[in-house]
């Protein structure tokens, strides 16, 4: 465990700047109660150091030159009970900028030192109140935007995450122990550990870190915003649509084709669900360098999308089938989702007279035609094996069928469920150590099976255990925690 040795007391804002109700203040280290109480006096004449923790004490705040500041409620905890493991108050007073700023001003006239981003968190770290996981879930927390991320953030800073490692540890450490107790005795040439019971023990630890790695996808889509690519050829709409969906100009729309040369992403909140919504550039054959780069871009977003939206122009109908062919030769695979939507609908399409046994044009409804280009396009996907979750006309522009995407957008990731006790690996970090350690014990296995010395086996199992350590902060370095707690908005 890395040891903190900054003896300081902190202070900071908890709460959101700007004007409010209420503003929190918050004071942790070794002088919280001595400045505190310089700054603060009881209504009743209490001593701040005879008040016991968890209990609440309303009084005065003053100025260092005795003037009343304001009224206010202050909260009391004693270590090592108390969220980062030290004296801790919390000075809830009227959300005045002018109030909050004169009393952290004198709070650090008495000795107090401003708060660095996440350093009530960070302290809460070292001092063993949590690892380094359940911080990172604090983060997580307070940024969730919705009830999936939520869980997912909740389940993580419960220790359900940890508790799945430390398992697994358990694990690794036990067949460790067998293997370095055979190094103790190597010129008896003697074997204390059954090699097929270690084959399974490795089987089965890889197998369930197997399983956090593949839940990353899910994880991080939803932490993140589940991944929709907008894609098909130039002047299709496609920037149109996302500036529809998201209800602002997001994206520059003209009329020139190939307007778009990178790609633009922004995240929605659709029925409870965070989408991040990726214009890409349209496809079509160019030779100016900058819009082939841009086209790239678009093949590399296809491939990570979990949703692909494929924009059709209902008045270029000759582009549907090549649209469609690039589509399905770009795709990830898995499981990933594709809607074609048939765009523009509110203008004046080519009518396809030969599927209306020879019908005069004007006879020939918008709705009938619609749904037969619908069907001309749902031809060509079942030619080609792509089996679209649905094909809906639009118009972007008028805003014609747009909830109809939104609740099919919603509905495809209904099958998704977060249980409360769900372990999901949301955080880049923790996927990247995972990918190592899974790496490390892929050797030890190969190792194993060839009968390789148990030193070199047991290496391997160690760099596991490593990468391992790294999650929850067994092995830490003051880089890694830097990086992680600069994220952190101050006061937490």
């Amino acid at each position: 465990m890395l040891q903190d040795q900054n003896n300081s007391t902190i202070c900071a804002q908890a709460t959101a700047l700007g004007q409010s109700a209420i503003a929190v203040i918050r004071v942790s280290g070794p002088r919280t109660f001595e400045i505190v109480s310089k700054v603060f006096a009881s209504r009743k004449g209490r001593r701040l150091e005879d008040m016991k923790g968890f209990t609440l004490c309303y009084g005065a705040l003053h100025k260092e030159d005795g003037t009343m500041l304001d009224d206010a409620l202050l909260s009391v905890f004693r270590s090592p009970a108390s969220y980062t493991g030290e004296d801790m108050a919390e000075i809830s007073c009227h959300a005045s900028p002018y109030i909050v700023s004169e009393l952290l001003r004198a709070l650090v006239a008495y000795g107090c030192e401003y708060a660095a981003p996440g350093e009530f968190t960070r302290r809460a770290f070292v001092n063993g109140k949590m690892d380094l996981a359940q911080a990172e879930a604090v983060a997580d927390i307070i940024a969730s935007e919705t009830e999936a991320s939520h869980k997912i953030a909740i389940n993580q800073l419960k220790g359900g995450f940890s508790k799945e490692l430390a398992a697994m540890r358990e694990q690794l450490l036990h067949i460790v122990s067998l293997m370095e107790l055979e190094l103790d005795f190597s010129e008896e040439d003697v074997e204390f550990a059954d090699r097929s019971e270690l084959r399974s023990l490795l089987g089965k630890a890889s197998a369930h870190i197997g399983e956090l790695i593949s839940s990353f996808k899910l994880g991080n889509a939803i932490k993140n915003g589940v991944p929709v690519a907008i894609v098909g050829a130039t002047n299709t709409g496609k920037s149109t649509l996302l500036n529809a969906l998201l209800g602002e100009d997001r994206a520059i729309v003209s009329s020139i084709a190939g307007t778009t040369r990178d790609t633009i992403e922004d995240t929605m909140n659709v029925g409870g669900i965070l989408f991040r919504f990726i214009d890409t550039a349209g496809i079509r054959r160019t030779m100016e360098t900058i819009e082939i780069a841009g086209i790239e871009r678009t093949y590399y977003k296809i491939k990570q999308a979990s949703i692909v939206m494929l924009v059709l122009d209902y008045t270029r109908q000759d582009d549907f089938e090549e649209s469609v062919r690039n589509l399905i030769v770009n795709l990830g695979g898995g499981d990933q989702r594709v809607i074609i939507l048939l765009n523009k609908i509110d203008e004046k399409p080519v009518v396809v007279t030969n599927l209306f046994e020879g019908r005069a044009p004007e006879s020939i409804t918008p709705e009938e035609n619609i749904n037969k280009v619908c069907d001309i396009i749902s031809g060509i996907a079942a030619a080609n094996n792509l089996t679209p979750l649905a094909i809906l006309p639009i118009s972007a522009k008028k805003k014609i069928g747009l909830d109809e995407l939104r609740n099919l957008l919603t509905h495809s990731q209904q099958d998704v469920s977060i249980g409360t006790e769900s372990v999901l690996v949301a955080n880049l970090r923790h996927y990247t150590a995972l990918k190592e350690a899974s790496d490390s014990l892929l050797k030890a296995t190969v190792a194993l099976d060839e009968r390789r010395p148990a030193d070199l086996i047991s290496q391997d199992i160690r760099e596991a255990l490593y990468s391992i350590g790294t999650i929850v902060g067994e092995i830490s370095t003051s880089e890694i925690l830097e990086n992680i707690f600069s994220k952190f908005c101050i006061g937490k």
